[in-house]
């Protein structure tokens, strides 16, 4: 008796599938309703989608032209400038609108801009991050522009890195605030004038002593506190005799005075 209620059960459950199938499949598969820019193709499934296959970006395209977007709507209707910049779509390298786009508002009714692929992109303008974004109005990025790639990766904004000691390491005789050395919080500029016996009249003699007119830059030779890696990196190819020479000549006129 059991088995034949189970039996029953199972064949009402199919029957009630099998007719949900034939007179509203969008019930049995949809993912929610289309977005409201799409709700007028809400009862035509294959406007987007080809069975068996998915949503390719060419029923997309068929509308949406790329050449178009952002310029102008798929009713032939300017688009305000004011509008979100996605003139890089006229920049991809292929097609593949649903690597980022969602049409139904059920299930990721619209993928978050974090599953967006840079690598959809050309390659020069993977590297002009400010064609597509505006530059942060923060004290550290506000004079920083573009090479947004030193501290940040194409996947994620957070976490960063940032690596001081490309232009200054850290020591026992340098562990002190950040404003000591960038004035205002200007991380644009520095100055290693802000402590110690540092002034530039006693700077500027010993250093024309050892014939550096070029003093200004202090981290172009000192990376750190230590004095012999400024004097190696002096005597280094970089700073060879022609670059003195020029500085010879440039500051000629001050010497004679």
């Amino acid at each position: 008796m059991k088995n034949k209620t189970f039996m029953l059960i199972v064949a009402v459950n199919l029957a009630a599938l099998v007719l949900l199938a034939i007179f509203s499949p969008q019930l049995m598969i949809s993912p929610g309703k289309p977005i409201d820019a799409h709700a007028e193709l809400a009862t035509d499934c294959f406007a987007c989608h080809t069975p068996f296959i998915g949503s390719p970006a060419t029923k997309c395209i068929a509308c949406h032209k790329v050449k178009e977007i952002g310029k102008i709507t798929t009713k032939g209707l300017p688009i305000a400038k004011e509008k979100k910049n996605v003139a890089f779509h006229q920049k991809l390298i292929e097609d593949d609108c649903v690597s980022c786009h969602s049409d139904h508002k059920g299930v990721q009714a619209f993928r978050p801009i974090s599953h967006f692929s840079h690598n959809l992109l050309e390659a020069t303008l993977q590297k002009q991050c400010d064609s597509c974004h505006s530059n942060p109005v923060d004290d550290l990025h506000r004079k920083i522009k573009g090479n947004c790639g030193q501290c940040h990766t194409q996947d994620a904004w957070i976490p960063a890195t940032f690596e001081h000691e490309k232009y200054f390491r850290f020591d026992r005789d340098h562990d002190t605030e950040c404003e000591t050395c960038h004035i205002n919080n200007d991380y644009a500029k520095y100055t290693c004038y802000g402590c110690h016996e540092h002034s530039r009249s006693k700077i500027r003699e010993e250093h024309v002593e050892e014939g550096i007119r070029d003093y200004e830059n202090c981290t172009e030779c000192h990376r750190s506190g230590d004095e012999d890696e400024a004097k190696r990196i002096w005597r280094s190819k970089d700073f060879n005799r022609g670059k003195l020479r020029s500085y010879e000549k440039k500051y000629k006129h001050d010497d004679d005075d």
